[in-house]
């Protein structure tokens, strides 16, 4: 690996790890307590590994996700793409990172009013602006300066909480005692990260295209070398943090995976503590809004009239707007929907990597989308609060339903039924 294939994979670190990355490994941590290796690998496979897939997925086409989405169908294509880019962007994730990083880094130091959010975030705002008007230089300055900063503060608090806490691990909550894998599979979708991907991935392609790297199957390598260094690091930054949680179930009562971070640096190191955690927030949620910025002004450029600039404006003031509302009014609204995107997202990366086996037939694609849409939609749908008890009666006889999972089986079903029915003369995308 040479330098550029770490300081992109630095890069994409940075943008990967935010809001989400740091407050749900905790509280894994310290639900799953006795099971938390179990909970963790789960966790890892959703929050990390279907990350990198879909960073390299991107580099099979030639633009961006859309070009991922078209398989199904061109409409669909533009409708999942823009609500992925619209979740991620300034709806969901690019506020909740602003509010995260006001929770746990200036909050802690100030009293809690709307007047302190509303200045914090019109600062933030400001800067995330400014940084993302350069999408070129963005991949030095995140990778080459910020990054390091950002690890070496993370390293400090893993460290920490190794060495100076020492409480016993306490049993599973109820959610992990049956099937902590599982239950830590389906809490990686919180991180939002497979989905941030189909939008990050775009920026690692042009990243090694401005440094020369033109062929697909150069492209393709290059781009997983990356991921593999953006995947260590996430692995290791989950492990440590994740065990912090399990070291503190016997030290409070706790809110969620900020309130047990910020306890945790307080019992470790003091003030100090609270400082270190601070400058960790701070960093890890401005690089991710920067990512996810650039992005969203990369991609609906593109689909839009509107130039770079203009989009990224208006993102970014959207997101300003949206971060106001505070963080729990955000996370509240922003599950349903991750719980009804991201098995599409899941399903639409694994077939980019096995269209050879079905050479790329659309008829595959939508099969197995729309099976997969039908269940997930259900799970957002009940996430959000409605009940239906008919739908889910006859739902509940599929296999891994109870976990969360229902969708995995009519996906597959619905890819054999599309390549039964495929036709000789039907559109396909192998490669």
């Amino acid at each position: 690996m040479n330098k550029d294939t770490f300081i992109i994979g630095f890069m994409l670190f940075a943008l990967f790890f935010g809001a989400g990355n740091l407050i749900y490994p905790p509280t894994l941590g310290i639900d799953s307590g006795t099971s938390y290796w179990a909970a963790i690998a789960g966790f890892v496979i959703t929050g990390v590994g279907l990350p990198i897939l879909a960073v390299t997925a991107i580099s099979f086409v030639k633009n961006d996700a859309r070009e991922l989405a078209d398989r199904v169908h061109p409409m669909f294509g533009l409708i999942f793409t823009s609500v992925v880019y619209l979740a991620i962007g300034p709806f969901f994730g690019i506020p909740r990172a602003s509010t995260v990083a006001y929770e746990m880094s200036v909050e802690p130091f100030t009293d809690t009013s709307t007047l302190s959010l509303f200045l914090f975030t019109t600062i933030f705002f400001v800067l995330v602006y400014i940084v993302s008007r350069n999408p070129s230089k963005m991949v030095d300055r995140i990778g080459q300066y910020l990054t390091p900063v950002l690890l070496i503060a993370i390293v400090a608090l893993c460290v920490g909480g190794f060495l100076l806490l020492d409480s016993p691990l306490t049993g599973p909550a109820e959610k992990y005692a049956a099937s902590p894998f599982f239950t830590g599979f389906v809490e990686g979708y919180l991180t939002m990260d497979a989905i941030a991907a189909l939008a990050f991935g775009i920026i690692v392609v042009n990243a090694f295209k401005e440094r020369g790297i033109s062929s697909q199957k150069e492209l393709v390598k290059s781009t997983l070398k990356a991921g593999v260094v953006t995947g260590i690091g996430l692995i290791t930054v989950y492990g440590s943090i994740g065990w912090i949680g399990t070291k503190m179930a016997t030290n409070g009562n706790y809110t969620n995976g900020g309130d047990i971070l910020s306890s945790a640096a307080n019992i470790m190191f003091g003030s100090f503590g609270a400082l270190l955690l601070g400058l960790i927030v701070a960093l890890a949620c401005f690089t991710t809004s920067v990512g996810l910025v650039v992005a969203c002004g990369q991609f609906f450029s593109k689909i839009t009239r509107f130039s770079y600039n203009w989009i990224i404006l208006f993102v970014t003031v959207a997101s300003y707007l949206t971060a106001n509302q505070g963080l729990n009014t955000i996370i509240s609204v922003s599950v349903p929907v991750l719980v009804f995107i991201y098995p599409i997202a899941i399903v639409l990366i694994l077939l980019t990597f096995t269209q050879k086996l079905f050479n790329g037939a659309e008829a595959v694609y939508r099969g197995a989308i729309l099976l997969t849409g039908f269940v997930s939609l259900y799970d957002g749908l009940t996430a959000f609060g409605l009940k239906m008890p008919a739908v889910t009666s006859a739902l509940g006889i599929l296999p891994f339903f109870e976990l969360g999972l229902g969708w995995i089986v009519p996906a597959i079903i619905g890819g054999i039924i599309g390549y039964l029915f495929k036709g000789s003369l039907a559109p396909s995308y192998s490669s």
